[in-house]
Formats: structure tokens, C-alpha cells, sequence
């Protein structure tokens, strides 16, 4: 996992609101690896409800999916983007809280089977100050898949930041 991206991260620069403008258009970071396991693709259905047989499934979805097995909800492919955000970091320094404000835009590409690995990486779109306390950090998210050419989504979402002090 590394906080920002290598060339960053080799000027030894971390993300702070004072310096987030510089670090727009680059990558905040990489997580590490998280297996998707049939036991949270099940409790992700019982949370949700969703309970459509390609995900709880297991004997059917062996014998029926055109995936050869279960597949995690795409909704649970998009949750996984928050704890995966707070992994690699990607909170500047001097927020004191940041919330989920919205998705601008979310593509599903590839299914998550039962039991294979993701990772998600992070690249600062813009930061957006809204008054002098907060502002709108827009991130492009992409999860992959390990040993898959095509990522699971690619999702831009905003987060609204609250500073302890004064936007710069």
C-alpha cells in the first residue's frame, strides 16, 4: 500500500489542505488487497436484502451463472470504496472530518467473483472550496481485480472536508 503516488511520495510530500491544489490530476494512492469472500458477499445480502440467487446462491450460481460462480453486488463492489479510501489515506491533513456527499459518476466493468482479491486506487480530481471551512474533494476510484484485465467500477465521488482552520 503506499500513501501517494511514487513521485510523490518520494519528495517525501503529504497531502495537506494547504498543498491539495498541487496534487491534482495525480494518484493519492494504492490499498492493499481485500478478499471479497462469500461470507461478506452474505452479509452485504442480509444488510441489503438483496438476495438474488447469483450472490447467495452457491450451488445455482456454480451451476447457472455465466460467471461460473457467486458475484458480490455491485453495490458492495462501490461500498467497499470508503474503508479502502481511509487505508490508503486520502484525507489531506487538517481535515477534521470528511462525509460521503455524492457520486458523479459509477461504471461497473467487470463482476467481483466469490473469493478474489481487490484493491482500489485513488487519483485527487479536484478540491473545491465551498466556504472557509469546507470544501469538495472529487476522487476517481478504480477497484481492481487481481488477475483481471478489467477493473470491477470506476467511480467518481465527492467527499465533503471540514477544516480546523480556514481554507488557505
Amino acid at each position: 500500500m503506499s500513501r501517494l503516488g511514487e513521485s510523490d511520495k518520494m519528495s517525501g510530500q503529504e497531502l495537506t489542505l494547504e498543498n491539495a491544489s498541487e496534487f491534482v490530476g495525480k494518484e493519492l494512492g494504492v490499498s492493499g488487497w481485500r478478499v471479497v469472500d462469500q461470507k461478506m458477499i452474505d452479509q452485504f445480502a442480509a444488510c441489503t436484502g438483496d438476495n438474488q440467487w447469483i450472490h447467495v446462491d452457491v450451488e445455482r450460481a456454480n451451476r447457472e451463472s455465466p460467471f461460473g460462480g457467486p458475484v458480490a453486488h455491485g453495490y458492495l463492489s462501490l461500498a467497499l470504496i470508503a474503508p479502502l479510501s481511509m487505508e490508503i489515506g486520502v484525507i489531506p491533513q487538517g481535515a477534521v472530518a470528511a462525509f460521503n456527499y455524492g457520486v458523479d459518476k459509477v461504471r461497473f466493468l467487470a463482476p467481483v467473483k466469490a473469493g478474489s482479491k481487490v484493491r482500489l486506487k485513488v487519483t485527487l480530481l479536484e478540491l473545491q472550496p465551498r466556504d472557509s471551512k469546507q470544501a469538495l474533494m472529487k476522487t476517481r476510484n478504480i477497484l481492481e481485480i487481481e488477475g483481471e484485465a478489467k477493473p470491477a467500477l470506476i467511480a467518481e465521488t465527492i467527499a465533503m472536508l471540514v477544516a480546523d482552520r480556514p481554507f488557505p
